[in-house]
């Protein structure tokens, strides 16, 4: 069974490090993580001197590179995140999904500000699982919610684990 776990919040709040912190931790420990991002702007581009890059540029509908560990694939395409999390599901034991805040997974909310707390309000269905932020921002934004120090990475894995079926 696939666990599936978002974290929410503003940029510049600490997703990707967060994120970035807890894959080795579970992929250490046996558990196969896939991580969805969430490019809401379409910033993300290719490295731009590489092969697959003048592919796409020269308007090629895909370009898949294949190495002898890895397959990298670019497609000019529209898929949901739920499709894209239903083509992951049979392979991963942990899908982390950065962004993505509006749509109804559970989701971790990380914030390192006052005016970041404001996601809290924005997360408000489905529940928010836990925090991720200082005891004094998350105390204040939402009493009652587990929360955890950003710094406090194994206490997260282990929430997160909580509530995998087969950690």
């Amino acid at each position: 069974m696939t666990t599936i776990i978002g974290f929410a919040g503003f940029s510049d709040s600490g997703k990707t490090t967060l994120v970035s912190l807890l894959v080795p931790y579970f992929e250490e420990r046996g558990v196969k993580v896939a991580v969805i991002k969430h490019d809401a702007h379409g910033h993300y581009k290719e490295a731009p001197a590489a092969d697959s890059t003048l592919f796409i540029r020269s308007g090629a509908s895909a370009a898949v590179v294949l190495s002898p560990d890895a397959v990298r694939t670019y497609e000019r395409k529209t898929v949901t995140l739920q499709e894209t999390i239903e083509r992951l599901k049979g392979s991963y034991g942990l899908i982390l999904i950065e962004g993505f805040k509006r749509e109804p997974h559970d989701k971790i909310a990380v914030f390192r500000t006052e005016e970041q707390a404001r996601i809290v309000q924005e997360l408000a269905a489905p529940p928010i699982a836990c925090i991720a932020a200082d005891r004094k921002l998350a105390e204040a934004a939402a009493p009652g919610i587990p929360y955890f120090s950003m710094d406090a990475v194994e206490s997260v894995a282990e929430f997160i684990r909580s509530r995998m079926r087969n950690p």
